[in-house]
């Protein structure tokens, strides 16, 4: 299987603030975002393998900034590594006062997804070549990231988790 170039799964997805997307101080609801971030890192993986895909970690989002009724949402989604089955995706997001002309930084995550077969199975995927250094530097850390996402979720025992641990332990 080929690899495939990490800009070549490039998703911006902008959405408009409603208000039925915001909570009672006229901001943009967490929940909302979230959905929209889903959508927006499901087509990036989906662009990457070519196949369905399912949502299988979210990592720590932090709402840095508040979106406020009326903005813009503009979601940068990029796969940044692959692995066997699974692909990490990275987001960027930024609200934007129209009238003002005024862009900011909301928030940043890391979602994980898996390709599936037409059995709904796990499905093995191109490997991912970066190109950038952004995204070299976001692809050396996919690994140590993963093995965190594996060790909170269970899967992984901490002393089994080579790349974490050679941050912690000078052999």
């Amino acid at each position: 299987m080929e690899e495939r170039k990490a800009s070549g799964s490039l998703t911006i997805m902008t959405e408009i603030v409603l208000p039925n997307d915001t909570n009672v101080f006229g901001n943009l609801m967490g929940g909302r975002l979230m959905y929209w971030m889903d959508i927006a890192a499901a087509l990036a993986a989906q662009k990457h393998c070519n196949a369905p895909v399912v949502t299988a970690s979210v990592d720590n989002i932090s709402f840095e900034n508040p979106i406020k009724l009326g903005n813009a949402v503009h979601i940068e989604a990029k796969v940044t590594r692959a692995f066997n089955t699974s692909m990490e995706i990275h987001l960027k997001v930024w609200g934007e006062d129209l009238t003002q002309q005024f862009k900011y930084k909301s928030n940043e995550a890391y979602y994980t997804f898996v390709a599936l077969d037409p059995h709904r199975k796990p499905k093995v995927v191109p490997q991912l070549f970066p190109e950038t250094e952004e995204e070299k530097k976001l692809f050396d850390g996919a690994l140590r990231r993963r093995q965190l996402r594996l060790i909170l979720g269970g899967k992984l025992k901490p002393k089994d988790a080579t790349e974490l641990k050679a941050l912690f332990v000078k052999d």
